[in-house]
């Protein structure tokens, strides 16, 4: 991923430093089980322990010979470890050494992921509280509906974040495991005690049954969470930028001190943090379809999903770390104008209230077919004139013949919408 949506502490995580760092880890958690079993003489694991290191641009000039990776890494740790370095890497494969410290990457960048998530959650949960009881429109189709409250929009953001908190923590047990079954996954040449061993050492569940490596829908799951996600903050962040056109102004992402939001328009104020959010979760989506693509390999194993893990692995994980950041910026920064908000409520002069003279005709004992199209025709007439929709109530005899005015000033009652709210509070922030 390019420097621009990179954060330092993701970005070590997906370092060639990092990446090798991982490689040696699982080899000398090896080196040091196959000691403990007597599978290698007792004494050699201190000494590779001592004296195992790398440096990353050795590694890529042995590479460039070799042109096979973990060979030019081993070849590279041997210079420093000499005679004791043919214990390193004994009786095990490749993905061993590659799928388990892949693993160990993809929990690092998880614990990343999720303590971003929190942060977020903590910041949508204090501005939903903050406007609990702001009135606004709802909007279905992206025509007015009925009101809610702005906090009850930012408390639906959280439940969801929380199942996005959930998938994540689950995909996070999906690939929290590790292999060192040989090249077929049969432990022709070590035994499963030796990958029980690794695994404990380095925090990971043994993998039950792998082949040549660990199964791949492992990681297109690790992705889906990512993806879903990345889902997530691009509805967010949709919301928000619809909020914010000029016709409807009810909030407004964070505009800094200095900020130009045109070369051409001096009053533009964009939002354009928000819509580098919807862009990027776009690549999120996209790669998880490269990693369903990655499930079915040839037999025990091909590589035809390792040139694309090296791009999408690091890629998903940096973009959703970033977007996690930006969005945390944005909502703990948001303008929100309740003002606006009642000028757009009351914008369509009532006709949202339409329902509830809907339910209390029906209660009055009108069929629901006349009592709808009672309803309708004053909502209608309200539409295509400057009348209020209760003048056009009062004028329609079908409704005020049935009706008191008591009856009539309830339907338009904001209170009466907005009487549970407390409860859907109580259930979500629980």
């Amino acid at each position: 991923m390019i420097a621009r949506y990179t954060l330092p502490e993701m970005e070590k995580v997906w370092s060639e430093q990092n990446k090798l760092q991982c490689w040696l880890d699982v080899e000398l958690a090896a080196a040091d089980a196959m000691a403990e079993l007597g599978i290698i003489p007792a004494g050699s694991a201190p000494v590779i322990r001592a004296k195992a290191k790398f440096d990353v641009e050795r590694v890529l000039e042995i590479e460039k010979v070799t042109r096979h990776d973990v060979i030019a890494f081993l070849t590279a740790v041997g210079e420093h470890v000499g005679p004791e370095s043919r214990w390193l890497h004994y009786g095990m494969t490749s993905s061993d050494c590659l799928d388990t410290a892949l693993a160990l990457q993809m929990v690092q960048a998880m614990d990343l992921i999720l303590a971003s998530v929190r942060k977020l959650k903590a910041a949508i949960k204090s501005r939903a509280r903050e406007h609990r009881r702001t009135p606004c429109i709802g909007r279905t189709h992206g025509v007015h509906a009925e009101v809610t409250t702005f906090g009850l929009k930012m408390a639906s953001w959280y439940a969801q974040l929380e199942r996005d908190e959930s998938r994540l923590g689950a995909a996070y047990e999906t690939v929290r495991v590790g292999k060192i079954s040989g090249a077929v996954g049969t432990f022709a040449h070590l035994g499963p005690e030796v990958e029980e061993r690794v695994c404990e050492a380095l925090g990971l569940e043994p993998d039950p049954v792998s082949t040549q490596i660990v199964q791949r829908d492992r990681h297109a799951e690790y992705l889906w969470a990512i993806a879903s996600l990345g889902a997530t903050l691009d509805r967010f962040a949709t919301e928000i930028r619809h909020l914010q056109r000029s016709e409807v102004r009810e909030a407004e992402e964070p505009f800094g001190k200095g900020q130009k939001g045109s070369s051409a328009m001096p009053h533009k104020r964009n939002p354009v943090t928000c819509e580098q959010i919807s862009g990027l979760s776009r690549l999120l989506r996209s790669n998880l379809i490269a990693a369903l693509e990655n499930v079915p390999l040839w037999h025990e194993r091909d590589i035809s999903h390792s040139s694309v893990e090296r791009v999408i692995l690091p890629d998903s994980c940096i973009v959703a770390h970033y977007l996690l950041h930006k969005m945390c910026w944005v909502v703990e920064g948001m303008q929100v104008f309740p003002g606006r908000m009642l000028e757009n409520l009351e914008a369509t002069r009532g006709v949202t209230f339409s329902q509830p003279l809907l339910l209390a005709l029906a209660r009055a004992g009108v069929s629901r077919e006349e009592a709808y199209a009672a309803v309708q025709r004053a909502a209608m007439a309200s539409w295509g004139s400057e009348t209020s929709f209760k003048a056009e109530v009062l004028k329609e005899e079908a409704i005020a013949g049935r009706l008191d005015p008591e009856q009539i000033d309830q339907a338009f009652d904001i209170g009466h919408h907005l009487r549970n709210v407390d409860t859907i509070f109580e259930r979500v922030f629980s």
